[in-house]
């Protein structure tokens, strides 16, 4: 997979993607991310990327040229799956729409800032607008980076354990079971002994029963159970 960022902190990424698993992936070939500074490709001579919006109002908003130029530019190397708009008014992410994005090769993001970025835009080269909640940031690098990290991390190799991802939170639609550690009695407080116990399918049924018990105590509405 292939991820190229759009935006004007491009240095805000930097060590988010030199650290852990992200680096991983990237040194395994598995992955690559690169970002673009959106101020290379303004027109303006002072470099600028956002204007005062018409109708008046707060706050400026991101020009379309920039944006699309660096779109198009970028567009002329390779093709890409999506382009994605990181906004809060987008659809809200889940672990579904990462698993299906985890499929694709190449995935354009563009960073927004200031009031947003000029709807033309959005009406003429997004293909996918995603938020990571419902609130404001101050831009969209936080998101980005929260969107590559939910993606590369599905990519088969990247983890030790290809499995861990398959049994994380929101797989199958359940929060994750509780997870111990040694030692097996920490200050009094012990792990449940089945999990010491050695029989797979009594922990494995163990563990179903604590996602399903955790689910509908914590998030019921995945269950179908909200207001019940």
């Amino acid at each position: 997979m292939r991820i190229d960022i759009l935006t004007i902190f491009p240095d805000m990424f930097t060590g988010f993607l030199d650290q852990s698993i992200m680096k991983r992936a990237q040194q395994k070939g598995l992955a690559e991310i690169h970002t673009h500074n959106l101020r290379n490709f303004s027109a303006q001579t002072q470099k600028s990327v956002d204007d005062y919006a018409f109708g008046g109002g707060a706050g400026m908003v991101m020009m379309a040229q920039p944006i699309v130029d660096a779109i198009e530019s970028l567009q002329k190397e390779r093709e890409y799956d999506e382009v994605i708009y990181l906004s809060p008014d987008g659809e809200l992410l889940n672990q579904a729409m990462a698993n299906q994005l985890s499929l694709k090769k190449n995935i354009l993001l563009v960073s927004g800032r200031y009031k947003g970025i000029d709807q033309r835009i959005r009406d003429g080269w997004i293909t996918r607008e995603i938020s990571i909640g419902d609130y404001v940031l101050s831009g969209g690098e936080l998101p980005a980076a929260v969107l590559a990290d939910a993606l590369i991390r599905l990519i088969p190799g990247v983890l030790s354990d290809e499995s861990s991802a398959l049994l994380d939170s929101f797989q199958g639609d359940l929060l994750d079971a509780p997870v111990y550690t040694r030692p097996a009695d920490f200050r009094g407080m012990k792990v449940p002994e089945v999990l010491m116990g050695g029989n797979q399918a009594l922990i494995n049924e163990w563990r179903h029963q604590a996602s399903m018990d955790k689910t509908r105590k914590r998030r019921p509405d995945m269950l179908g159970e909200e207001g019940k």
